[in-house]
């Protein structure tokens, strides 16, 4: 077992910018990527486990590139990566950004799915929500005929990491800023059965309940990162407007390249 801090100097990572003004994706039609490869970024709906109309934007390169699925924070929506995701896509990789039926708005992206779950009256807890990452590995792991790479964020990261453990279909995990976050459940006990790569990071504040976490990870591919600066809860450590994006990118790059 190996247990990684990272101290990095600042570093120029090349990113791209989209600011936080941009327009989000628009909703075109239906794209069937195993009819025409070619890349694009589209606003998506499928079905949840339950049947609730999940939406998402979809950043795709190409079928044969590694697929990423990407999970807001608590009161968010896709919108935190419509950044991360540009980035993601020029290191060769496809994304599925998720609306999770818990959640609201940020960077002007209102969450669609949990504007649906409310209309229905269904539950919106965060424990709620895993069926929608659930659902969204099966289809797009089926779409892109291979295992994906699952990310998280706040909530959704400790969710990421008890979904990884369970679903076959995950082949490595993303945690930003994990926590106890989910009644009834230990993430902490949940992860003793992870033998997969994980990446877990946090704010330099949270990194001993990020640490907690870690220590009971059964996989010796595991990476631990504290940034050097004070960083920021959550996947938006990662926008260029916060001034310790670059330390994480470098980081998160090594693991995904590893």
């Amino acid at each position: 077992m190996k247990y990684w801090i990272y101290v990095l100097m600042f570093v120029g990572v090349g990113l791209a910018s989209c600011a936080s003004d941009n327009e989000p994706p628009t909703e075109d039609p239906v794209v069937d990527v195993k009819d025409t490869d070619t890349s694009f970024i589209k606003t998506v709906t499928f079905d949840s486990e339950d049947g609730l109309q999940m939406t998402a934007d979809q950043y795709h390169i190409k079928l044969n590139k590694p697929v990423i699925i990407l999970c807001h924070q608590a009161g968010w929506s896709r919108g935190e990566y419509k950044e991360i995701a540009v980035t993601l896509n020029e290191l060769g990789f496809n994304c599925i950004a998720l609306d999770q039926r818990s959640g609201g708005s940020v960077n002007g992206i209102s969450n669609q799915t949990a504007a649906n779950a409310r209309a229905e009256g269904k539950g919106q807890t965060f424990l709620d929500a895993e069926q929608d990452i659930r659902a969204a590995i099966t289809k797009y792991a089926a779409e892109y005929n291979q295992n994906v790479i699952l990310w998280g964020s706040s909530y959704s990261s400790s969710l990421a990491l008890k979904v990884a453990a369970e679903n076959d279909k995950v082949d490595k995990v993303l945690s930003f800023s994990p926590g106890e976050y989910l009644p009834g459940v230990s993430v902490a006990n949940t992860v003793k059965v992870l033998d997969k790569p994980a990446f877990l990071t946090s704010s330099k504040s949270e990194a001993g309940q990020t640490k907690a976490i870690f220590d009971n990870i059964k996989s010796t591919d595991k990476t631990q990162f504290v940034p050097n600066g004070a960083g920021r809860h959550g996947s938006s450590a990662l926008w260029t407007s916060e001034g310790d994006n670059a330390e994480y990118w470098v980081a998160v790059k090594a693991f995904l390249a590893g």
